[in-house]
């Protein structure tokens, strides 16, 4: 056998036993791809993704599409083989697997969180949304968690009304935790609550809450230090002019937000914010309607453009990332505010797209 066809084939073998051989070590690596991008103002499995009762509505055409990113679980090690080609590929990302699950985080615990995070992403995208159309919505502090084995467990409950603390009214729920490390460990403070089940009848009612309770709880030293707790965490409960329903399965984190005020807004007004353009997005929002950083934005741009997008929405603090390498035929317009990222789409809508402000690598 001539040594040229020897080599070749001698060199074959041990491609092919690396490759069996990375096939089965595992690395300490996670995948992120491009998930499935949804259009806030159109369907999903069906039903409209927005839902709004009790108040007049406007037909609204174009997209203004939220962004997802997929990963791989947490259960699942990749092999070596599988990372190098990550690493190789555009329409992926290889990141270590303590970036997308620390501290040994489980799928469940992961799911759970990513659920909770999408909630309260829905709740301030609508206090966003309205605020920005200046329809005012009522809000108090509720008791949002208990902890366990805390001096607060069996006396308070989740979704309590927190009127007042030792006689002091209450107005944000960072008024409950300033009122309460007023006192020294061991000492009593008193809470004035409406129960949650009485507080979700009134509102069902539509009535103000009747009852209410005075409960005086012992305060114990937290884990950190000499600071007083009862073992709460407050949090804020809205109340909505009107029934906004968002309806979306499978999809979890806070970063649809901004995409979600926009296209409430986009439904309440007439006329359509985008002009019938592909316009795609994502971030956070908190209730004031600043927009905030999400992860994972190079694959969600690369999702969008594979979708049909022109422009697409950018956190600010994003927007050094994503210039990086966008993807030809995408346009990245920075956003710090549901206040500029209307504005935006105003002139998206308009054609006037050189005033946009946009996104750089520098």
């Amino acid at each position: 056998m001539p040594r040229r066809t020897v080599t070749m084939l001698a060199s074959t073998l041990v491609l092919i036993a690396l490759l069996c051989a990375g096939v089965f070590i595992k690395v300490p690596y996670s995948e992120m791809g491009p998930g499935p991008t949804v259009n806030t103002l159109g369907e999903a499995a069906g039903e409209p993704v927005l839902q709004i009762s009790g108040h007049e509505t406007y037909p609204a055409s174009g997209h203004l599409n939220m962004t997802t990113v997929r990963v791989t679980g947490a259960d699942y090690r990749m092999n070596l083989v599988e990372a190098v080609y990550g690493w190789l590929a555009h329409d992926s990302v290889v990141v270590p697997h303590e970036t997308l699950y620390p501290n040994g985080k489980t799928e469940e615990q992961s799911t759970q969180e990513n659920a909770e995070e999408f909630s309260q992403s829905q709740e301030s995208a609508k206090v966003a949304a309205l605020g920005q159309l200046r329809i005012p919505v009522a809000s108090r502090v509720v008791v949002a968690s208990v902890q366990k084995d805390s001096p607060a467990e069996g006396r308070l409950h989740a979704g309590d009304v927190i009127r007042a603390v030792d006689g002091t009214a209450v107005k944000q729920p960072q008024d409950v935790a300033e009122l309460v490390t007023r006192h020294r460990p061991g000492q009593n403070v008193a809470f004035t609550i409406v129960p949650a089940k009485e507080a979700a009848a009134a509102e069902k009612a539509g009535r103000a809450p009747t009852t209410t309770q005075r409960l005086t709880i012992k305060t114990r030293k937290s884990d950190e230090g000499d600071r007083a707790i009862v073992g709460i965490q407050a949090g804020t409960d809205h109340t909505f002019p009107f029934p906004i329903d968002i309806k979306l399965a499978d999809v979890g984190g806070p970063s649809a937000g901004l995409m979600f005020s926009l296209g409430i807004i986009d439904k309440l007004t007439p006329g359509d914010l985008t002009g019938g353009k592909f316009v795609a997005g994502t971030g956070t929002i908190d209730d004031t309607g600043k927009v905030g950083p999400i992860g994972g934005i190079e694959m969600k741009l690369v999702g969008a453009r594979e979708a049909g997008a022109r422009y697409f929405l950018t956190p600010a603090a994003n927007c050094a990332a994503a210039a990086s390498d966008p993807p030809s035929g995408l346009t990245l317009v920075k956003v710090e505010t549901i206040d500029g990222a209307v504005k935006a789409l105003d002139r998206i809508r308009k054609g006037d797209t050189a005033g946009l402000p946009g996104c750089s690598a520098g």
